[in-house]
């Protein structure tokens, strides 16, 4: 059996979805989607750097309130009444329709629409509005004008916690003093801690070991 590691944390269950750990990284953030009725406008920008975990709270969000999600890259007029239509929509990765005249004209309708039909509005982006590279000036104005609330790179605790779960997950017995000197040793991203996972549970299979500090020391030395 895995040796079980305790983290003082509290969780989440993500409708069904592996825990969602809370800690000052993402508390702010998940208090805020937990209010949408406080949001002004019924409008908020969930933003924060690649694996904060941004997608993961966006994800939460869309189980609890059966909101509609879509990636701004796919967003066409032609969907979007169909989006507005759930109540609540998500728009991922917003930034990434700068300077695409056809998603812009897309997302600034659906800015509209959901007004008009008083919908829950979520978008996430790495970068705030003044920087996604917009041509179309009214949608612009209203994304720089969203309510904005920060999800920071993930914190010792938060990034230890999805450390031992996702070995867990794969049952590995893992000691703490692995867990503390990989959080001290990989980039502060939750996709980096599943990518390393993946790495160190494939060595240790190919190998015949355990998974070990020896071990993760040599992976990560490797450029892996």
């Amino acid at each position: 059996m895995p040796q079980q590691l305790a983290f003082d944390l509290p969780l989440r269950s993500a409708s069904g979805r592996a825990d969602f750990f809370i800690s000052p990284a993402n508390a702010l953030a998940l208090a805020t989607l937990d209010a949408p009725e406080a949001w002004p406008q019924r409008r908020m920008l969930v933003q924060g750097p690649a694996g904060a975990g941004k997608s993961h709270l966006a994800q939460l969000w869309a189980d609890e309130r059966g909101a509609a999600m879509v990636a701004a890259v796919s967003l066409t007029r032609a969907v979007v009444p169909g989006l507005t239509a759930a109540g609540a929509v998500i728009v991922e990765d917003a930034e990434a329709i700068g300077g695409t005249p056809e998603a812009e004209a897309a997302l600034f309708h659906l800015h509209n629409l959901a007004a008009a039909e008083r919908a829950f509005l979520l978008l996430t982006a790495a970068r705030p509005p003044r920087d996604w590279g917009l041509v179309l000036p009214d949608l612009a104005s209203r994304m720089v004008a969203l309510a904005t609330v920060q999800i920071a790179p993930p914190d010792d605790a938060l990034l230890a916690a999805v450390l031992v779960k996702l070995f867990a997950d794969r049952q590995l017995a893992v000691t703490p003093a692995l867990i503390t000197w990989l959080v001290a040793h990989i980039d502060r991203s939750l996709a980096e801690a599943r990518r390393v996972v993946d790495l160190l549970d494939a060595a240790a299979l190919a190998e015949g070991v355990k998974v070990s500090r020896a071990l993760a020391a040599r992976v990560l030395d490797s450029g892996a």
